[in-house]
């Protein structure tokens, strides 16, 4: 906590049945230390499940992960070349409208404001498509924001109810909640940021540091995927998504395997979210490996937080961070620190398969 600043740290580890350790260090608020029962934005932790209930509807032959999506969004760019796997594995080539400056000004204006779909991707396509369709990688926020939209049709519900239907509850996550504004449910880890310095042009010798905890986060999640959560429920999470528990054999690999690997290359226009898939981060089905490792670390507005999974030896590992004021440098920028516990965490454990440092 010292090295990295942070202000809170709650992490869970299990091995098979056996819970190696589950506890909470720091503060939430002054005075209010965290515990292992506080909630936090999930981020990115949906599009493993998003990866998995498209995965489930493979698995009932209701489409097959090379259908094009002009069948359900024939309106959208290249819709007819683009793919629900490309969407799902960061390959369609779609622009990542959270990089897009005038989106970033917009956010930095107001970061309550609840980002609609037709918003996002009025933002997202201001710019044209980077690559062909398949040909090349890059990280875009709008892949899964249309890949929800297209799940919810496929459905035929909206997607807050299939996720709860089809992934959450068989899952037996009781502490994951999908909602469209800023709302944490009871007890909730605070979290506090520095991010906006650069865009409220605050000098660097001047501190900066706000509450970041309702921020609303339906940005970058598909519309029915903005949730929040616990430290017990991405521990399961782990070991559900890690194990393909509601998955077909079949769908679990091609959700999971290194089928990426090598894939991939810098590319101006799309720096630095473009590069070739390596042994500590390869993209699969909503998911990240990294070595044998199995994974999901967003960072986002002031709240960090891993669930990782080593299906040989059956160790997960869930960890949530908020910051001290000392982790953010003079323009703001923080670092992913829950990854780096986990790492840290997973090398101690198993020292034979530990996680590789993510650029290898």
């Amino acid at each position: 906590m010292k090295t990295e600043h942070l202000r809170a740290v709650i992490i869970k580890v299990t091995e098979g049945d056996k819970v190696i350790t589950s506890q909470a260090f720091g503060e939430s608020v002054a005075g209010v230390p965290a515990t292992t029962a506080m909630h936090f934005p999930n981020g990115a932790v949906a599009f493993a499940y998003l990866g998995t209930l498209l995965m489930e509807f493979v698995d009932e032959h209701k489409v097959k992960l090379d259908d094009t999506i002009d069948r359900w969004m024939p309106t959208l760019p290249e819709a007819n070349k683009v793919t629900l796997k490309m969407l799902a594995n960061q390959t369609s080539g779609y622009p990542d409208f959270e990089t897009d400056p005038a989106w970033l000004a917009a956010w930095s204006a107001n970061p309550f404001h609840i980002w609609t779909f037709d918003e996002r991707v009025k933002y997202a396509f201001a710019r044209p498509v980077q690559f062909a369709p398949g040909t090349n990688w890059s990280y875009a926020h709008t892949n899964f924001m249309i890949l929800g939209e297209i799940l919810s049709k496929i459905g035929k519900k909206p997607l807050d109810v299939l996720l709860r239907e089809k992934v959450l509850t068989p899952m037996g996550l009781k502490n994951t909640t999908a909602s469209q504004t800023s709302e944490i449910p009871s007890p909730v880890l605070h979290a506090f940021d520095s991010e906006r310095r650069g865009a409220l042009k605050i000098p660097a010798n001047v501190a900066f540091y706000e509450e970041s905890s309702f921020w609303n986060v339906q940005w970058g999640t598909p519309m029915g995927a903005n949730e929040t959560t616990n430290i017990d429920d991405m521990a399961t999470t782990a070991i559900k998504v890690g194990t393909g528990a509601l998955l077909s054999k079949s769908s679990y690999e091609a959700m999971t395997a290194p089928n990426l690997l090598g894939f991939g290359h810098k590319q101006d226009n799309c720096a630095p979210s473009c590069f070739t898939q390596v042994n500590g981060y390869n993209y699969g089905i909503g998911v990240v490996r990294s070595g044998s490792w199995l994974l999901q670390n967003p960072l986002l507005d002031g709240y960090s937080a891993t669930e990782a999974y080593l299906p040989s030896k059956k160790i997960a590992i869930a960890v949530a961070v908020t910051f001290a004021p000392e982790a953010f440098d003079s323009q703001g920028n923080y670092s992913n620190s829950s990854d780096k516990v986990f790492r840290a965490i997973g090398a101690y454990l198993a020292p034979d398969d530990a996680p590789p440092p993510a650029k290898d």
